[in-house]
């Protein structure tokens, strides 16, 4: 298996999650109880609901478990360059619009909406510049271009 790169915080939020099933878990159990005494379970749309939910709460913390186990929490940054762990602000040069991401491992990004996967194209593309620097971002619908406006840590 490959260790994949992980924010100390977003190791966290992991964690939490899994506390958090792990807290739901019983009451799952429990709704699965009841709706196996009502009866026919072949034709019980409650058992059916009922094993589904509890089968995706099993997947979800086997599947958290796992990038528990395989993260490799990155060290903070400490330069001026964009990182793993930083917090970029870019202005993209079509528009007049800034953004601030949160530039993260993959397995992290949909953790938070301002979340940006380092592997993504502008991830990639942001690696490793510094402030004002412009980057030309290869994308799909086309390239573009943005200048980094600030980075924090």
């Amino acid at each position: 298996m490959q260790y994949h790169q992980i924010t100390a915080s977003g190791l966290a939020a992991l964690k939490a999650q899994v506390v958090t099933l792990q807290h739901d878990r019983p009451a799952k159990i429990a709704q699965l109880k009841a709706a196996a005494a009502l009866g026919d379970r072949s034709e019980s749309a409650d058992y059916s609901a009922a094993k589904r939910d509890l089968r995706h709460l099993e997947s979800r913390l086997r599947y958290l478990d796992k990038l528990i186990r395989y993260a490799q929490v990155v060290p903070l940054p400490t330069g001026d360059q964009v990182a793993i762990g930083t917090q970029v602000t870019v202005a993209f040069a079509a528009e007049a619009d800034q953004a601030v991401y949160r530039l993260v491992g993959p397995k992290e990004a949909g953790l938070a909406p301002d979340n940006l996967a380092a592997d993504s194209p502008l991830g990639a593309a942001l690696i490793g510049q510094s402030v004002g620097a412009s980057v030309t971002v290869p994308a799909p619908a086309g390239r573009y271009t943005v200048t980094i406006v600030a980075i924090t840590v």
